[in-house]
């Protein structure tokens, strides 16, 4: 986009180059005139545009942050692969576990990656729809980023399918590998679909483990709405109260070797978690990084100085005859 604008320069340019021609001829006598600007260069005048076109055009470059890679750390890893999907309904934002739902599951992600820095992580947003944050990868901290913005913003459509959320993360998996594949599925389990069971057990024919984190109370608790502060309610005027939908969650898990766990304390359902994940045999895979770039971002902004400084010494006019 940026390159495009030295074309409008060049055309500028040449705007400009008719402009002082029929000015020139507006002006009176050609001779008279040839002889008052006879000192003046449009040689010189051509070369201080060029210099600074090509300068923009290096500063265009030198923006681009122009890199190589450089060493790379070549390691083999052992581990598993993980498909996290996070429910981001709005029933997540109950305060039954405080601050809310979806704050608590946020922390128990976090730790339950902390304790497995060697398993590949992919993540998955769902609601009414689901949608893929991250495929696999090793790469924990940029995780951890998609992990503190998740809310119900990132999924417009409301619901809790999470037939859609096993689906998504079953997608994010090799086919051909039968083992070393795990779901976790963190959800309140509210209106859950009832294409979830079956969905889950067709992964496990493939190799999937899942297993499901509860999160809230079976009592149940108010929603507060994001956009207002206040208590969520029905079109009737009537309060809304989000409850914990623990059997189907355990249907899930039972159905496919994997836990259910109701999230209370994090560091004891992380515990849980991980002893579960341990049963599956891990393979190694290569971890490829680049951990190192040769940036020329300055070599170029020195040489677009150097020509911006150059042009301020290029005159217009001529030396006068003596």
């Amino acid at each position: 986009m940026l390159f495009a604008a030295v074309g409008l320069l060049i055309l500028l340019f040449i705007w400009i180059l008719f402009w002082k021609m029929k000015v020139k001829q507006r002006m009176g006598d050609k001779k008279l005139i040839d002889l008052l600007t006879g000192t003046y260069s449009s040689k010189f005048f051509t070369s201080k545009f060029i210099v600074v076109s090509v300068a923009f055009a290096i500063g265009v470059i030198a923006a681009m942050n122009p890199r190589q890679a450089g060493a790379a750390d070549d390691s083999k890893r052992k581990g598993i692969d993980i498909a996290i999907a996070l429910d981001v309904s709005k029933s997540m934002l109950a305060t039954d576990l405080p601050p809310n739902r979806l704050e608590r599951a946020k922390q128990f992600i976090n730790k339950l990656i902390n304790e497995m820095p060697d398993d590949r992580i992919a993540l998955v947003w769902f609601a009414g729809k689901a949608y893929l944050q991250m495929p696999l990868s090793v790469d924990h901290g940029a995780a951890q980023l998609y992990i503190s913005s998740a809310g119900p913003a990132a999924v417009p459509q409301q619901g809790t399918v999470i037939s859609g959320a096993l689906k998504m993360s079953a997608a994010v998996f090799n086919a051909a590998d039968k083992r070393f594949k795990s779901v976790i599925v963190i959800s309140d389990g509210e209106d859950h679909d009832e294409a979830a069971l079956s969905t889950a057990k067709r992964l496990a024919e493939n190799g999937v483990m899942i297993s499901t984190i509860g999160i809230g109370s079976p009592e149940g608790s108010t929603i507060i709405d994001p956009s207002t502060g206040q208590i969520k309610k029905d079109d009737a005027g009537n309060t809304i109260i989000s409850r914990l939908n623990e059997e189907g969650l355990k249907e899930i898990a039972e159905a496919t070797n994997g836990i259910y766990v109701r999230l209370q304390n994090s560091d004891e359902a992380v515990a849980a978690v991980k002893a579960q994940l341990s049963q599956i045999e891990k393979k190694a895979f290569n971890d490829v990084s680049v951990t190192s770039f040769k940036n020329y971002f300055i070599w170029f902004a020195a040489a677009m100085f150097v020509l911006l400084l150059a042009e301020n010494f290029i005159p217009e006019r001529k030396k006068a005859k003596a």
